[in-house]
């Protein structure tokens, strides 16, 4: 069975409004949940260079 209660607070976590994730295909799906091949977690240097790139103006 397809975990839909799971997805949806999957969804809700992204900030994913549930109109806009019923419109989502199964592709786009898994491209929003699954991290690129060999991705490992955001360093600290790498945050902090994308804040100075893109400040957020609050």
């Amino acid at each position: 069975m397809t975990p839909w209660a799971e997805m949806l607070r999957t969804a809700a976590t992204l900030g994913i409004a549930p109109e806009a994730f019923w419109r989502l295909s199964l592709r786009e799906w898994r491209m929003l949940i699954q991290a690129p091949a060999g991705a490992g977690p955001l360093e600290r240097t790498a945050l902090d260079r994308m804040m100075e790139d893109w400040p957020d103006g609050g």
